[in-house]
């Protein structure tokens, strides 16, 4: 598929898995976003550090999160599991890639999350990781774009990493326990637990 693009026309397309022209464009990509939502309160959407993101098999991915303001993705898949993540070109040629599913929550310091660690991060946790989470992919779309504007990459932001490394391991938890804890419709998150 050398030289072969994603870019789909103005319908989109969808597998039932990803292809390696799938996988080649997300190991291209600086940013992701997921989306998630219970039965019930908000939508939540989130940018998200393509770095932090790995690709197990052509139906699972994960990605390393980092502690935040707030825990929506977690709090949604605790409730009801359903997770989007969606990566699109913003240089090169128009795209759009969704990968619809189900996602669970790996916590911090768990086997699992351990051996995902050592098997694709080199043993390497990032400043202020809080948990993981896997998809595990029941569709792949791609769309064409063609509405996303061009973007060039100037450099990553390093302020979410300088405020973690400036607080304890017990501070983060703390962090943790009273921001991360439940949702802002109040759902829990599963920190803490």
């Amino acid at each position: 598929m050398k030289g072969a693009s994603l870019e789909s026309g103005v319908m989109a397309k969808q597998f039932p898995s990803m292809e390696p022209i799938h996988r080649e464009f997300i190991g291209k990509q600086r940013i992701f976003f997921t989306a998630s939502a219970a039965a019930d309160g908000r939508v939540n959407l989130s940018p998200k550090d393509a770095a932090a993101l790995r690709v197990v098999d052509s139906n699972t991915v994960f990605y390393l999160d980092q502690t935040g303001s707030g825990n929506e993705t977690a709090a949604h898949l605790l409730r009801d599991g359903r997770l989007t993540l969606m990566f699109c070109a913003l240089n090169g040629a128009p795209t759009i890639l969704r990968l619809y599913g189900k996602g669970r929550i790996i916590p911090r310091g768990s086997k699992e999350y351990r051996d995902l660690l050592a098997l694709h991060f080199a043993g390497c946790e990032r400043s202020g990781a809080r948990q993981m989470i896997m998809l595990s992919i029941d569709t792949v779309q791609t769309s064409c774009g063609y509405g996303v504007p061009r973007f060039e990459y100037r450099e990553d932001r390093t302020t979410l990493t300088r405020w973690a490394e400036s607080r304890s391991e017990a501070e983060l938890e703390e962090y943790r326990r009273l921001k991360n804890a439940r949702s802002i419709d109040g759902f829990p998150t599963g920190i803490g637990e």
